[in-house]
């Protein structure tokens, strides 16, 4: 019996639609997992029917996470933010991180993790962190933007056994404070946190880059996913 994950949909505002971007559920779907899109709501009903029939959930990219997630005040900076999709985020992950349902972020997936578990955001990394590496890339975006330095002894490390991988980059927000409930995993060049875990748990992790893009190309995006779905119930 196949694995069904259920995916965070995207929303776009002005035209009042939900939508996807296929290498997500591609990238799933190689690895012989179901991938569902889920409606956006805040019925708690209904998110508790998936949250008994999916196995795994994947936080997506999308809006920027509200600074009300994490009790900061909102720069004029900061990005266009979905408070439906904050609060449906919300209970999903603590609900899932409770029973011990895997999770994968990516992106904008990583950055609610950590704000919801305490830690903080950068709103805009122009604005707010010196860098020379630009981390919101042009297309293609399968690319390799830089490079990241994975921690021995953390669940990516064993995923793809090796100590520096090059990533794609497509964010303009990124974690400032790590949450005491997760590890860092990956940083940066210039510093940025670039991936995370929760060590008490099954699979709750968290990667800044987006395998969604890579996974054709890329055999530790592929890795990656592949761990995930292995994890998954």
């Amino acid at each position: 019996m196949k694995k069904l994950i259920g995916i965070i949909p995207l929303y776009d505002e002005k035209k009042e639609s939900y939508w996807m971007l296929p290498g997500y559920m591609k990238m799933l779907e190689a690895e012989k997992a179901v991938p569902i899109m889920l409606p956006l709501t805040t019925d708690t009903e209904e998110l508790d029917y998936f949250l008994k029939i999916c196995g795994g959930f994947l936080l997506t990219g999308g809006h920027d996470v509200s600074p009300e997630v994490y009790h900061a005040k909102k720069e004029s900076w900061c990005g266009e933010c979905c408070e439906m999709r904050d609060k449906m985020e919300s209970y999903i992950l603590q609900k899932a991180v409770e029973i011990d349902t895997p999770v994968l972020g990516i992106c904008r997936g990583v950055q609610f993790m950590n704000a919801f578990y305490g830690g903080t955001l950068y709103q805009d990394l122009n604005q707010e962190y010196e860098s020379k590496i630009d981390h919101h890339m042009k297309p293609p975006y399968n690319k390799v933007a830089h490079q990241v330095t994975i921690e021995k002894e953390t669940p990516l490390f064993k995923i793809v056994g090796k100590e520096r991988i090059g990533v794609n980059s497509y964010h303009h927000q990124a974690i400032k404070d790590l949450s005491v409930k997760f590890e860092k995993m990956a940083m940066s060049e210039d510093g940025l946190v670039e991936s995370i875990y929760m060590p008490d748990k099954k699979f709750v992790i968290g990667v800044q880059w987006h395998p969604e893009f890579s996974y054709t190309v890329d055999e530790d995006s592929r890795k990656l996913i592949k761990a995930f779905v292995q994890a998954v119930i």
